[in-house]
């Protein structure tokens, strides 16, 4: 596990897609910046080779409320168990062999705290597709069946009182008894357990 910047990173990733796609996984926890690095390195990829890079964020595949709130899981929204890791899985492998003109992936609407399926679509022509999401490292149970797909893996890193100071700003219009569930029985525990609980990546970024 090494230490890189982005720089380094988009070097990396840029030599890796050259031949044939190329998935990068980022993980980390809830507020760690993913989608932000996702972003960043995809936008530095396509403004040297246009088109080459797409997003695919693993929220997509959160289970809807009409799932959760059934199963007693709407107040645990977010954790491993409230994702469907196996529709995540079969579309990765889809993406990763690459054998279609364009593939239709979900996209989590955050306004509405729904996924919007079909929203986004990945064209046979990238070669560099960025996957981000919290356990997408996880070394548990189904989580593990998406590692076989990655070409190069990154965790972020950052110090848990950063974490919170993001997420108080992320949840500071929640009501004082929401906003203390969602802060210390979900978020943190979670980011705890994709500290403690993912695998060896080959990267660590550092925020």
């Amino acid at each position: 596990m090494k230490p890189i910047d982005l720089p380094t990173l988009l070097t990396i990733v840029a030599e890796r897609g050259r031949a044939g796609r190329s998935i990068t996984a980022i993980a980390g926890p809830p507020g760690a910046g993913k989608s932000t690095l996702a972003d960043e390195l995809a936008d530095a990829l396509n403004a040297t080779d246009p088109g080459s890079t797409a997003v695919f964020p693993m929220d997509g595949y959160h289970y809807d409320d009409m799932v959760l709130v059934p199963r007693g899981l709407r107040p645990r929204k977010g954790s491993p168990e409230t994702f469907d890791v196996s529709g995540f899985a079969t579309m990765l492998g889809r993406l990763k062999q690459n054998l279609e003109t364009e593939i239709a992936v979900p996209v989590f609407d955050r306004s509405i705290e729904i996924a919007r399926a079909g929203a986004r679509m990945i064209p046979q022509t990238v070669r560099h597709l960025v996957v981000e999401g919290n356990y997408i490292l996880l070394n548990k149970g189904d989580w593990r069946t998406l590692h076989q797909h990655y070409d190069t893996t990154v965790l972020i890193d950052v110090p848990e009182e950063e974490l919170r100071r993001r997420l108080s700003e992320r949840w500071k219009d929640l009501d004082p008894e929401a906003f203390a569930y969602k802060m210390d029985v979900n978020d943190l525990p979670n980011g705890r357990l994709v500290k403690t609980e993912s695998v060896q990546p080959e990267f660590l970024f550092r925020q």
